[in-house]
């Protein structure tokens, strides 16, 4: 085992669960493979820092992290996307324990494309994007980022390299894309995105819930070890990661995603593979859900945007800050619990920028101008996703009965 510095504390200061098990049951025996020895130690610096909303969301990102070594051994890079409804629920702690784990960690704050495409090389960094709300929080903001979003979403796949003019000569000249990328915002990242991460849900600490508090100088000695055991283990095992094709429990673009981390447990062996395994069917199970959830909840807006249009008497226009008061104000619909502010003018424009809904400038009948909404915008997707029921027809009467007949 790697010595940091003298004074480095030890790497596992609490019981370190298996893969699976609870945090109050007795742990298992001593791992019996270095592979497993270091996939428990950096579990269990993980669990010091941060709380994750499942021991599943602890398996994969302890694979994801061990992955990223191993990352020109994949034909896929997957992201973590590391999200939650509001600040201070532990994503930038997550970030910043996974920055000191990972293989060359490039770390990225609302950086260009360019200069993002051209750090990566052959032998890829490992991308760390915090505050990606930042590139992608509104429909205005994501379309400025859209090259951005377009370069996460090649770099998923080997052999997709972006073509640039340079030099004096306007040559074009090929840039590799293909990196692992942890991503960590506030909300959900575009779909596109989304599709191709495995995705740690994150959510505010309850009071009971404690955590180390995380100090670079005195936190990073114990994570750069657990790095240096991570390489140690696995660059040997190089050859044999390529050359694997590990049973999937799931099919398509999620087995691609998952199987790098499928791979690493399978290297560890123990509880590992079976453990990967069933995070692997939770969290894309549970994605799965939160799609259908998201197309019920944005169709549900479609028709409460519609009953606040006939509550003002179905005027041509109406302010962006009526409407969201409207919405807030029905107790029995999902939008007052939507985050600690209820439904804001930005989730708004988020839930709608499907449908190519946006507010703008409008002028009003009082003269004065604000950011609001027309009544002609949404008639097209009312009509496509949550129509009228056609009146019903009126009995017909005695005498008319006799007339039809």
């Amino acid at each position: 085992m790697d010595e940091a510095t003298p004074n480095t504390p030890p790497l596992t200061t609490t019981p370190v669960p298996s893969p699976g098990q609870s945090a109050t049951e007795e742990p298992d025996p001593t791992p019996a493979s270095e592979g497993e020895r270091v996939l428990a130690g950096l579990r269990a610096q993980i669990r010091r820092y941060v709380v994750l909303p499942s021991e599943e969301a602890f398996t994969a990102v302890t694979l994801w992290v061990a992955a990223t070594h191993l990352q020109t051994a994949w034909q896929h890079a997957p992201r973590l996307a590391v999200v939650g409804p509001a600040k201070r629920c532990g994503k930038s702690r997550l970030l910043d324990v996974i920055t000191e784990t990972v293989h060359d960690p490039l770390i990225t704050v609302n950086a260009s494309a360019a200069a993002v495409f051209r750090s990566i090389t052959e032998t890829p960094p490992t991308l760390l994007v915090d505050e990606a709300d930042t590139l992608f929080g509104s429909a205005k903001v994501a379309e400025k980022n859209e090259e951005m979003r377009g370069l996460l979403n090649a770099g998923h796949q080997r052999n997709r390299p972006t073509l640039r003019v340079s030099g004096p000569n306007h040559e074009v000249s090929k840039f590799p894309t293909f990196a692992m990328a942890a991503l960590a915002g506030i909300g959900d990242l575009p779909d596109t995105i989304m599709d191709r991460s495995v995705v740690i849900r994150m959510r505010r600490r309850r009071p009971g819930e404690k955590v180390a508090e995380f100090r670079t100088v005195r936190d990073t000695p114990a994570l750069h070890a657990l790095r240096n055991r991570l390489v140690a283990w696995l660059a040997p095992l190089h050859a044999e990661a390529t050359n694997m094709t590990p049973p999937m429990p799931v099919e398509d673009r999620a087995a691609d995603t998952w199987e790098p981390l499928v791979a690493v447990a399978d290297l560890a062996g123990g509880p590992w593979p079976e453990a990967a395994r069933a995070a692997c069917l939770e969290m894309t199970r549970h994605e799965a859900e939160q799609d259908q959830d998201h197309s019920a909840l944005n169709i549900r807006l479609l028709a409460d945007i519609r009953r606040a249009f006939v509550a003002e008497g179905n005027p041509p226009v109406i302010r962006t800050g009526r409407l969201l008061g409207i919405l807030n104000e029905d107790a029995e619909s999902p939008w007052p619990e939507y985050s600690d502010r209820g439904l804001t003018a930005r989730g708004l424009q988020i839930l709608l920028k499907d449908y190519g809904i946006s507010s703008a400038n409008r002028r009003f009948p009082d003269g004065f101008q604000a950011k609001g909404f027309t009544r002609l915008q949404f008639t097209d997707a009312w009509a496509r996703y949550c129509p009228e029921p056609a009146p019903a027809a009126e009995p017909m009467t005695l005498p008319e009965l006799a007339t039809s007949a």
